[in-house]
């Protein structure tokens, strides 16, 4: 499956860090943890994680769409 979704396992809040890292193809407690360091950075990452988890569709949705 192509695209940015939040997958249904391997979540650990809202599933934006494991989205991310399958569609980049990286590890997901990797993004994890360059998401919480990036937190100490001044800007807007809070907020950016709120919006991906509320715009980006769950795995189920994103299938349904697929076929």
């Amino acid at each position: 499956m192509n695209g940015l979704y939040r997958p249904r396992h391997g979540r650990v809040i809202g599933g934006v860090c494991a989205g991310l890292a399958q569609r980049f193809g990286m590890a997901p407690w990797t993004v994890r943890l360059l998401a919480l360091l990036s937190c100490l950075l001044p800007g807007p990452q809070f907020v950016v994680y709120l919006v991906l988890w509320v715009m980006l569709p769950d795995e189920d949705h994103h299938v349904a769409r697929a076929h």
